[in-house]
């Protein structure tokens, strides 16, 4: 009887997980979605030079950052998958939704500030643990920054 349940409380932790971490990402994805929405007039640009016909205008730097930690089933899922090998697709989703709510939040901040563009946008990506690598809660921070064109000063 035990040795049941010491089987089954990892197992609902890991269901606990994946339900409440599903229906947690689900919301995240549609505040995403209205968010994005709601900003796509403000155009979004990687290239290093602006247009000739910006130049003396305003010019804002702006930025948005996020850290999104993993939950408890990613954790295991992953941490079978790597043992078996090959894709870890269970952070896939967090990655996504990492870089999309720091542009949004980048977005956000040059909305704030009138602007109509953003150029020279960059994405850094930093992976970070709260036990320094042992087995800790796996979580990433995303910045994006860029260049955001303003009318007004």
């Amino acid at each position: 009887m035990g040795l049941v349940i010491q089987l089954l409380i990892p197992l609902a932790l890991a269901l606990a997980g994946l339900l409440i971490g599903a229906l947690l990402e689900r919301k995240h994805y549609r505040s995403i979605r209205a968010r994005e929405e709601a900003l796509r007039h403000i155009l979004v640009f990687n290239e290093k030079r602006t247009p000739m016909a910006m130049t003396g205008q305003h010019f804002h730097l702006v930025q948005g950052s996020v850290v999104i930690s993993s939950d408890y089933f990613k954790n295991i899922a992953a941490g079978l998958k790597s043992f078996f090998g090959g894709r870890l697709t269970s952070y896939e989703s967090l990655m996504d939704r990492g870089r999309r709510e720091a542009i949004l939040r980048m977005k956000e901040q040059a909305a704030a500030v009138g602007a109509t563009a953003i150029f020279a946008v960059r994405l850094e990506t930093s992976t970070l643990h709260s036990i320094a690598g042992r087995g800790g809660i796996g979580c990433a921070e995303f910045l994006a920054y860029g260049t955001a064109w303003s009318t007004r000063p």
